[in-house]
Parts: structure tokens; C-alpha cells; sequence
């Protein structure tokens, strides 16, 4: 037993008291964390919320570079026996030479002079055409078309080594299965684009047997999930490259519509027609996911022909069809925001005693008050041109919504 100062304590007594003052402790110690915890919450920085911000980039595209023998034959000089084509292009470089993904269709094999430069209906041009068009903005050459065949698969190989030799990259035709499953992807503006091609044949002209990566077919299935590995790659968007629908013919038929509405809901974002050598309408897809809401997509069903010669009315127009695209950091959401069609006319005329050729963007060239290559008769001609496309491009009826689960 204790005493303190005639106190007894009993050892149970003791225990008690031992017990109360322990408590006490660990109940200080337990305010005393919290209060410290609480007071670091206070004083700790708050995490600065991310500013959002945005990014656009341009794509502009064209119908067919058709390099006829009268094309080749113009951009000839004898004296250093070689060819230059910038002169189809020095009226419209200003408009591709401002985009960030400038495509163009090249309808020719540039299999080289070994095996003949050649006009209709097998044709092979100098691979200096890709020189002008480089100088004139264009980066990317889709190369799936009826006329890829046109000179063999030594064709087709040639004129990708003729491409890639000049810096520019190409698709739609491939030199090995490896490359043909390759997707290409262009970034710009740290927007990355898909950009995939196809073509509903090849003028009868067989493909190799066991090489049927020569040339990109349309095959929808194909394209579908072509388009979905190219989401797994990390495209932003797809474009889609499809040489189809009839010669001549002014308006999409049933079969461009329904691929194009399936490869719309499969999550292409833009699709560039060519083939017709006329101009067809484009439209503009709003497509209601499950979400309910709506997203932009943009199509055209024929450019035309860019650079040609064809007879016949409306041949020798075209349209440079532009899509400008933005992209919201940090969601990382892309979305269409303007779509445009401007009509282009393939100008002829004579210099050094031989046809030349010249593409005119037909609204920036009648904007000049003076035009010193072109009579107040050809400006006319122009004029009307011009007002008759403005209402056709649009003729099929600008927008079209439609559901997808995509």
C-alpha cells in the first residue's frame, strides 16, 4: 500500500489513476496531430488548374493530276533535256502552300523514262511532277487509282521510290505487305492525321497473284478496320482517299453514298472522292453518337480533275476542298470547325510555241482587278464558271445528320 500525506492507495486505487493518466496522454498526442494535420491542409498550395487552350491546322485536297502527253510534253526543255511542271502550279500556291496536310491523287504511274513517258490510256510521267508539286505545298500523294497498274508492278514500285526519293510521303500503293499494312500518320500542330487510300480498281489490269499489297482496294470491311486501327494508333482523325463512283457523271450514285455513310459511322472524319473528272458535291455529316451529341465530319464525292486534258464540259474544272480542324488541350477533344470548296479551272494557252497548262483558283484570280493573261472575254468565262460551281458543290444538300453507335 502507498500513502501519500495520509493518503492510502489501495493497488487497485493505483491502477486507476494509472489508467486515467495514460488516456490523457494519447488523447493530447491525438489533438495534437489533427490540429497539425489540419493546419498543413491550410497552409499547403492549391493545385493551379490547367489552362485550356486550343490548336487549329488546314487540310486542303485535290481531284486528279491527269498527266496527259500534251502535259508532258509542255513542261519539256530541250536544251537541258529535262522537265519542270511549276508552272501548273504558281497560281495556286499561295492556297496549298497555307495548309498543313496538302493532298493531291496523282493518276499516273512516275515509273521512270526507262520504260516511256505515255499519256492515255496508259500513262507514266516524269517523276518531276512531284518536284512542282512540292514546291507548291503538296506533302502527301495518295496513289490508289485505276492507272496505278498502268506500267506493272515495276510501275507501282518505281513511282513510290520517285515520291519518297523527293521527300514526300505517299499512300494507297505499297512495295512490300509490310508496307502496305503500315498506316500513315501525319502531325501537325500536334494534331495527328490518318490519311488512308483506296481505289475500285485497275482498268482490268491484273495484280500480281500473292501480291495483292500492290494496291489498296475498296473493301469496306477492310477500310472499317483499317479506320479502327488507326484509333488504336493514336489518330486524332482519319481521312479516307476513295477513287470511285462513274465517269462524268455530276452526282454521287447509291453505291459512293451508302460506303461513305458506312465509313462515316465507322469514324472517318474526312473523305476526298475522285475518279468522275467532274466535280461532284460535298456534304457535311453530323453524326449523333450515344452520347446524343454531335460531331462534324466532311465529304466530298469528287474534286475533279486538277491538272488535265480532257474535252468535254466541266472537265476542266476542279475544286481544292478545305477542312480546318481544332484541337482543345488538355481534353484532347478534335472537331471540324469550316468546310470550303473552291473551284479551280485548267487554263490553257500557248507560250514557246507549244500548249502550256495552268491551274487558276477561280475566286482569287476574278478578285484582281487585272489579270494581265486573261481577255475581258476569258474573264467572263470565268465568272460563269465560277457562279455555276458555287451553287453546284452544294447541290446535294450542304448537311445530313445521321446516328451512329461510333
Amino acid at each position: 500500500m502507498i500513502a501519500i500525506k495520509g493518503m492510502k492507495f489501495t493497488p487497485s486505487l493505483l491502477i486507476f489513476f494509472l489508467l486515467v493518466l495514460i488516456s490523457g496522454c494519447n488523447q493530447n498526442q491525438k489533438t495534437t496531430a489533427e490540429t497539425l494535420q489540419l493546419t498543413q491542409l491550410e497552409t499547403s498550395p492549391k493545385p493551379t488548374p490547367v489552362k485550356s487552350y486550343t490548336k487549329e491546322a488546314k487540310l486542303v485536297a485535290v481531284g486528279d493530276l491527269l498527266m496527259h502527253m500534251s502535259l508532258t510534253r509542255s513542261g519539256y526543255i530541250p536544251e537541258q533535256k529535262t522537265y519542270n511542271f511549276d508552272g501548273f502550279f504558281t497560281e495556286v500556291k499561295p492556297i496549298i502552300s497555307s495548309a498543313d496536310w496538302a493532298i493531291a491523287n496523282v493518276e499516273t504511274t512516275l515509273a521512270g523514262a526507262e520504260m516511256g513517258y505515255s499519256g492515255y490510256p496508259l500513262f507514266n510521267a516524269p517523276p518531276q511532277l512531284v518536284d512542282a508539286a512540292k514546291k507548291a505545298g503538296f506533302n502527301v500523294l495518295t496513289t490508289s487509282n485505276n492507272h496505278s497498274l498502268d506500267k506493272g508492278e515495276k510501275g507501282v514500285i518505281n513511282t513510290i521510290n520517285n515520291i519518297r526519293f523527293r521527300g514526300v510521303v505517299s499512300t494507297g500503293t505499297a512495295r512490300t505487305a509490310k508496307e502496305a499494312a503500315q498506316i500513315l500518320m501525319v502531325k501537325k500542330n500536334d494534331i495527328n492525321m490518318a490519311i488512308l487510300a483506296y481505289t475500285y480498281g485497275t482498268n482490268g489490269i491484273p495484280i500480281p497473284q500473292g501480291k495483292t499489297y500492290l494496291v489498296s482496294l475498296i473493301d469496306e470491311g477492310k477500310i472499317i478496320n483499317d479506320i479502327a486501327r488507326a484509333r488504336k494508333q493514336g489518330a486524332d482523325l482519319v481521312t479516307v482517299s476513295l477513287h470511285f463512283g462513274n465517269e462524268y457523271q455530276r452526282q454521287p450514285d447509291a453505291a459512293q453514298k451508302q460506303l461513305v455513310e458506312s465509313l462515316i459511322k465507322a469514324g472517318a472524319d474526312i473523305i476526298l472522292g475522285s475518279h468522275p473528272h467532274v466535280v461532284q458535291p460535298y456534304q457535311v455529316f453530323r453524326v449523333k453518337g450515344k452520347d446524343g451529341k454531335l460531331k462534324t465530319r466532311a465529304v466530298i464525292y469528287s474534286m475533279g480533275n486538277f491538272v488535265g486534258n480532257q474535252n468535254g464540259k466541266y472537265r476542266n474544272l476542279g475544286v481544292i476542298f478545305a477542312v480546318k480542324v481544332r484541337k482543345t488541350f488538355p481534353q484532347k477533344t478534335v472537331e471540324i470547325v469550316q468546310v470550303e470548296a473552291l473551284p479551280t479551272a485548267i487554263d490553257k494557252y500557248t507560250l514557246n510555241n507549244k500548249l502550256n497548262f495552268r491551274v487558276l483558283p477561280l475566286s482569287a484570280t476574278l478578285s484582281r482587278k487585272e489579270v494581265p493573261f486573261l481577255s475581258p472575254q476569258e474573264r467572263l468565262v470565268l465568272k460563269d464558271q465560277l457562279f455555276e460551281m458555287k451553287s453546284h458543290v452544294k447541290s446535294i444538300g450542304e448537311y445530313k445528320t445521321i446516328n451512329t453507335v461510333k
